[in-house]
C-alpha cells in the first residue's frame, strides 16, 4: 500500500476489473485467429479453440509482493469454479482446461509449484492437495474438500492435471508493451495511438459482453480485422478519423453563435439546419486536427500547405461564380452567387484531400469553415460583399 493508501482501499480490486479485458486482449492476439474469447461466462475469461477445447482462466491482479501459498483462497476459490464446470460437462469427458493467471509469485515450498507450466502432472498433485486440504479448518476449504471427495481417484487425477498456474503474470501497466509486440508492422511513432484505438474498441466490446448485449464470443479474426483497419489509417497516405459522429459539448446555438464563419453563413440566409451542420463540421475538423497534432501524425507545414491549396481552388471557383456580377448587382444576385460558391465548397470539393486516402467529408468542409473563421481576416468568404456587409453589421475592419 502506498503512503497515501487507505487500509480500506479497493485500488487492487479496481485494477483487477480493468486488468481482465486488457489481459484478454493480449491473449486473443497471441492465440490463433480461429480462437474465441468470452468474458465472465464460466470464469473471468474463457478461451475456446477451433476444435472446442475451453480454457477457463481465473485472473488475479494482486498487490506487489503478494505470494501464492498452499491455502491461498485465490487458488481454492478458482478450484471450486473449475470443479463445478468439470462435473457438469462430463467429468473425464469434459472439454475444459483450467488456468490461474496471477501477478503474485508462488511462495517457497508450496505444493502449488506442481501446477506450473513446467511441472509434470500425476498423482503427486492429488496426494499433496488432499494433505493440504486436511490441515485447514476454514469453512470455505471444508466445502471444497467435500465437493472434491465426490470425485473418483481417476477423476481427481484427471481434474488436477487440467490445472495450470501461471504466476508472476505481467501487471496491468506492463500489458501495453506486450500488446505492442503484435503491432510491429505499424510505424513505431503510431503504435501507441493504434493501441489506444484498439483498446477503446475492445473495451466497448467487453462492456457489451458483460451487459449481455453481445452473447457470442469475440473471435481472434475480428480483432485482427479491426487492428488492420485501424493500422490502415496510420499509413503515410492516410490519417485516422476519430471524430465521426461526435458533437460539440453543450447546445448548438445557430442564431447567436458569434464566430465569423457562422456569421458568414447567416449573411447567406441559409437554413438553421445547414448552419448547424457547418458548426458540427467545424468542430469535428478542428478537433481532428488537434488530435493529429497531439499524435505527431502531421508532417511539417502539412496543414498550411493544405489550406493554401483549398484557398487556391476557392479563388478559382469564386472568379467563375462572381464574374457575372457587377457593382450594380442587387442583393438577390449576390445571394445567389454566394450560395453557389458555398454549395461548391460543401458538395463538390471532396477530392481536395489532405492525404490521398482521407475521404471523410468533414475534414474538407470543416477546413473551409476554419479558413472562413481566420483572424484578423478570413481567407475565404461566400457573400460577394461580405467585408462590406461585415463592417455594417459587426463594425469590424475589413
Amino acid at each position: 500500500m502506498g503512503e497515501s493508501g487507505s487500509p480500506f482501499s479497493a485500488a487492487e480490486q479496481g485494477l483487477g476489473y480493468i486488468f481482465q479485458p486488457r489481459f484478454a486482449l493480449l491473449k486473443i492476439l497471441e492465440l490463433p485467429e480461429s480462437s474465441a474469447v468470452f468474458l465472465e461466462k464460466e470464469d473471468d475469461v474463457e478461451f475456446v479453440t477451433e476444435n472446442g477445447i475451453r480454457s477457463l482462466a481465473s485472473l488475479k491482479h494482486k498487490a506487489g509482493g503478494d505470494k501464492l501459498t498452499n491455502l491461498s483462497t485465490d487458488f481454492w476459490k478458482s478450484v471450486r469454479i473449475w470443479l463445478s464446470y468439470y462435473r457438469k460437462t462430463g467429468r473425464i469427458a469434459s472439454d475444459g482446461q483450467f488456468l490461474l493467471f496471477t501477478t503474485a509469485e508462488l511462495g517457497e515450498d508450496t505444493f502449488l509449484s506442481l501446477f506450473t507450466e513446467s511441472a509434470v502432472g500425476g498423482n503427486d498433485r492429488v496426494e499433496q492437495a488432499q494433505a493440504i486440504l486436511a490441515t485447514s479448518t476454514s469453512a470455505l476449504i471444508g466445502k471444497i474438500r467435500e465437493e472434491l471427495e465426490q470425485l473418483s481417484e481417476d477423476e481427481l487425477t484427471d481434474f488436477y492435471n487440467r490445472i495450470t498456474i501461471i504466476d508472476a503474470t505481467p501487471r496491468i501497466n506492463d500489458l501495453p508493451t506486450l500488446i505492442n509486440v503484435h503491432l510491429r508492422t505499424i510505424r513505431r511513432e503510431s503504435r501507441m495511438a493504434v493501441f489506444e484505438r484498439l483498446e477503446g474498441w475492445w473495451m466497448d466490446l467487453a462492456i457489451k459482453m458483460l451487459t449481455g448485449e453481445r452473447r457470442e464470443p469475440v473471435h481472434g479474426y475480428e480483432v485482427s480485422d479491426k487492428l488492420s483497419a485501424i493500422a490502415e489509417e496510420y499509413r503515410t497516405d492516410n490519417l485516422p478519423i476519430t471524430f465521426r459522429g461526435r458533437l460539440p459539448d453543450g447546445q448548438i446555438d445557430v442564431a447567436n453563435d458569434p464566430r465569423l464563419f457562422v456569421e458568414q453563413l447567416r449573411l447567406l440566409d441559409l437554413s438553421a439546419i445547414r448552419i448547424r451542420n457547418a458548426i458540427v463540421d467545424y468542430y469535428r475538423a478542428f478537433e481532428q486536427r488537434s488530435s493529429w497534432a497531439r499524435e505527431s501524425l502531421l508532417i511539417s507545414d502539412e496543414i498550411e500547405e493544405y489550406e493554401d491549396r483549398l484557398v487556391d481552388e476557392w479563388t478559382r471557383y469564386r472568379e467563375i461564380v462572381f464574374e457575372r456580377l457587377s457593382d450594380t448587382s442587387d442583393e438577390e444576385a449576390c445571394l445567389i452567387a454566394g450560395k453557389e460558391l458555398y454549395r461548391w465548397a460543401e458538395m463538390e470539393t471532396m477530392t481536395l484531400r489532405i492525404r490521398e486516402r482521407v475521404t471523410e467529408p468533414y475534414v474538407v468542409r470543416g477546413a473551409f469553415h476554419i479558413l472562413a473563421n481566420a483572424s484578423p481576416r478570413p481567407r475565404v468568404y461566400w457573400h460577394p460583399r461580405f467585408f462590406e456587409r461585415l463592417r455594417q453589421l459587426l463594425g469590424i475592419a475589413a
